[in-house]
């Protein structure tokens, strides 16, 4: 998956917008808010962190090297994902994830706002 690619795919989901609040070259994917993805898209390798489940992060990490714990991250529910090391539909579900675990942590009102109950 291209650096394009990556970002139009992040911000395709209800509400996600693209903010720089760790200088201009992070970008970081948030809905109402709150972080669900944050990549150097220039960075090479490409990576990116990733929320996710913690049982399915450590079972993540045990099946892909691409895949280690959060950089700069609380390492239980944060993945760094090296992206030319997994395959593209696996990061698609995993930036999914992320996207629906931040969603699910919001009050009620915005979930059903965003059509996420």
């Amino acid at each position: 998956m291209t650096p394009e690619r990556l970002r139009a795919f992040c911000l395709e989901f209800n509400a996600s917008v693209e903010e720089f609040p760790f200088g201009p070259e992070i970008s970081v994917f948030k809905v109402l808010g709150k972080m669900f993805a944050l990549t150097t898209l220039d960075g090479q390798p490409l990576t990116i962190n990733l929320k996710c489940d913690p049982d399915e992060a450590i079972r993540l990490r045990g099946t892909h090297p691409a895949i280690v714990p959060g950089w700069h991250m609380n390492k239980s529910h944060w993945n760094t994902v090296t992206v030319s090391g997994v395959p593209d539909r696996l990061l698609r579900e995993m930036v999914e994830d992320s996207y629906d675990l931040v969603v699910a942590g919001l009050p009620k009102a915005d979930r059903l706002r965003l059509d996420r109950p």
